[in-house]
């Protein structure tokens, strides 16, 4: 049996986070407060709007998923100081990426604070950067200064772009520069806006992987067993090859629609892949990636429904 490693997932004690200068913050039932609309953000049974790692190791152990790689964002606000005590406290079960406002002044000297610490991943939300009264590039100088201390110390980049080809040819002119920086691209390339392909094709460089947090939301109108996902899988895979693809669910914002299960069990079902391409993409592709020891992940075993 081959290990399910989530390769996008979040946490958060509370959500404050910033996009475009309008706030997102918590609120009770699983909801928050959306740049002025009222959106549920969780499944309503999280009742004080605390997404902890003890719900989701729950989840996790039910849905027999060893090990999550957790991202973040700046609709959440940072969560660093959290996500800390998670790593420490189960370090076999997440890895957690760090995260700086590359939108605020200061943010270099905080990205090398947040290594020195023992973050081995960091999470750059590159969509946020196109805003209504500037543009941040990724091309810039600050920005690739934090990218060169990134591959100097072998921090992993998830990196989550504008719909589309926006920013694909900013993301090359990076790779080129710093070809021996480690890059997981997020949210599958925006799968299902135009030209998303171009996001996946970044996965021919011999650092870049592709991972298909939140391809549920992106595929809601479908649902499931979300056929227009696997085919979309299936297409990134004869352009980029199957050793280049990863499995996330993006929880628990998905998880307002759908099963945790459910977030990968259209992938064990459909007879559109094969048994070793489905074991590539559900979790030997991030153990390989990310470096999880396959002797420290968890093997658990299927707890039978009161359904069945």
């Amino acid at each position: 049996m081959y290990p399910i490693i989530d390769a996008h997932a979040h946490l958060w004690l509370r959500q404050n986070g910033l996009i475009d200068g309008r706030k997102v913050i918590s609120k009770p039932n699983g909801r928050a407060d959306f740049m002025g609309e009222e959106r549920q953000m969780m499944p309503p049974y999280m009742l004080d709007g605390a997404n902890t790692a003890e719900m989701f190791l729950s989840n996790m152990d039910y849905s027999r998923v060893s090990a999550a790689v957790i991202t973040q964002e700046y609709m959440d606000g940072l969560q660093n100081d959290y996500l800390a005590e998670v790593a420490a406290k189960y370090p076999d079960r997440f890895l957690c990426c760090a995260m700086v406002d590359v939108r605020e002044p200061g943010f270099l000297e905080q990205a090398r604070q947040l290594i020195d610490s023992g973050f081995r991943a960091m999470k750059l939300p590159a969509q946020r950067l196109i805003m209504s009264d500037r543009r941040i590039w990724l091309t810039s100088e600050p920005m690739m200064e934090l990218f060169d201390l990134l591959e100097k110390r072998g921090v992993i980049l998830a990196l989550e772009l504008a719909d589309g080809d926006i920013q694909v040819a900013e993301v090359e002119e990076v790779i080129a520069a710093h070809p021996d920086l480690k890059i997981a691209i997020g949210h599958f390339g925006m799968v299902t806006t135009p030209h998303w392909q171009e996001q996946i094709k970044l996965a021919r460089h011999k650092n870049v992987m592709v991972e298909s947090g939140g391809i549920t939301w992106l595929f809601h109108k479908e649902f499931y067993p979300y056929r227009g996902a696997v085919a979309a899988i299936r297409e990134s895979a004869d352009l980029v090859g199957w050793d280049k693809l990863m499995w996330g669910s993006d929880y628990p914002r998905t998880m307002t629609a759908i099963t945790y299960t459910m977030s990968y069990d259209f992938i064990e079902k459909t007879n559109e892949m094969t048994e070793e391409e489905k074991a590539a993409f559900l979790g030997l592709n991030a153990e390989r990636f990310y470096g999880f020891e396959r002797s420290k992940l968890i093997e658990l075993p299927y707890i039978v429904n009161m359904v069945e």
